[in-house]
């Protein structure tokens, strides 16, 4: 390769220098200018419903659960949805509800309908049978401080927010494979999200957890309109913001407790969820080529080989995803940021990267337990789905 071509390829393996960069600014501005949890608006504590669809049982599942029974809040009420009465969260359940009897809590067994989304027809029921006009959505295997519902449901005075979502951080980080995921959410995952809030706003929600109205979910149609598409959680937030309304992103983190113990376990999580964004977003999926600066770094120093570009890439590379990891879960999020963690962000982008390579040849995910394909933006079993 020609000095002249070699110099182009270098100028084009910095530019993942400038989505970091990118990265960088947006965290800064979201974390400087965005209210604390505390603040966000005027006192406004409607009477909620908190829906939780359940299937079997998360690591810490009574400690989970038991969070949302501690809430510093008026009135609200906690309804799961379990798929029969040989669940074993059921008995979890029934200790609550010996344990809580202040709270209101109610179990539904079965969601009454067939879709290829057993969860999201367990939220079908859910929504239909909540009491109150406010709810909150969120997955069985978070655990909330006893300001949560305070915090999530505060911006919803606001007429034109549709929908509230927050962060989420892991706690009980006891393996490497834990803190390899880690490493991966505080610098990768976080940070497309924030670039998306600078550039377009939030347009999606998470979903451990999702404060809306049910008219606003009957304003698309409801979760049955979803039943049988794949990531339900972005799904409402786009359509809420389709409606006109502002989905808002708070600054503000609840915890959870992994669900996966193996570095394979992990990689299928991450595999799944890139290859449901590559159907959801072809053209953001491609562009994603230039949000991975460790390939392009080796790139560039195996087209120009030289002491000098590989200590100025490889080291601007790693200062800046350092940055970032500090930027969003340390100062952002009051994260503890270990050494260890830092270290495993180059393991992380590798790992990435070869998830993005794969998913160009992938159709189908594997979801609890069982297999689907995608196709035109609905999920199809490959098998009669185990229940949820």
């Amino acid at each position: 390769m020609s000095t002249l071509l070699g110099y182009l390829f270098l100028a084009l393996a910095a530019i993942p220098f400038i989505y970091y960069g990118l990265v960088l600014y947006s965290s800064f501005r979201f974390f400087q200018q965005a209210p604390g949890p505390t603040q966000s608006g005027q006192p406004f504590s409607p009477p909620v419903s908190n829906l939780k669809p359940i299937r079997g049982l998360d690591p810490d599942a009574y400690d989970n659960l038991a969070s949302f029974c501690r809430q510093d809040y008026g009135e609200y009420e906690i309804v799961f949805c379990i798929g029969d009465a040989d669940d074993p969260a059921l008995p979890v359940i029934e200790r609550l509800i010996a344990d809580f009897p202040e709270c209101q809590i109610r179990v539904l067994i079965g969601s009454g309908r067939n879709a290829a989304n057993d969860k999201v027809s367990k939220l079908v029921r859910l929504v239909n049978e909540a009491r109150y006009e406010t709810v909150v959505i969120s997955d069985s295997d978070v655990r909330v401080q006893p300001d949560y519902l305070r915090t999530v449901v505060a911006p919803l005075a606001n007429p034109r927010v549709g929908a509230v979502t927050c962060f989420y951080v892991p706690i009980h980080e006891t393996t490497l494979v834990h803190n390899l995921q880690s490493a991966g959410m505080l610098s990768d995952f976080y940070a497309g999200i924030l670039v998306a809030w600078q550039l377009d706003g939030i347009k999606f929600t998470l979903g451990p957890t999702i404060a809306t109205s049910r008219t606003r979910l009957d304003g698309f149609g409801g979760y049955q309109a979803i039943e049988n598409r794949p990531a339900d959680d972005l799904l409402v937030g786009r359509l809420i913001a389709d409606q006109g309304y502002e989905v808002e992103l708070l600054p503000y983190s609840v915890s959870t407790v992994a669900d996966y113990q193996t570095f394979r376990e992990l990689f299928h999580k991450r595999l799944r969820w890139i290859v449901v964004m590559r159907h959801m977003r072809p053209w953001g999926h491609l562009g994603l080529v230039f949000t991975h600066g460790l390939p392009w770094c080796l790139a560039a120093i195996a087209v120009l080989p030289s002491v000098p570009i590989a200590v100025s890439y490889l080291g601007t590379y790693f200062l800046f995803r350092s940055a970032i990891t500090w930027m969003i879960g340390g100062r952002g999020l009051k994260q503890s940021i270990p050494w260890k963690t830092l270290a495993l962000i180059p393991a992380w982008d590798a790992m990435a990267f070869m998830i993005w390579i794969i998913s160009f040849g992938r159709k189908s995910i594997r979801w609890r337990g069982n297999d689907y394909d995608i196709r035109n933006g609905v999920l199809v079993p490959l098998a009669p789905p185990v229940q949820q």
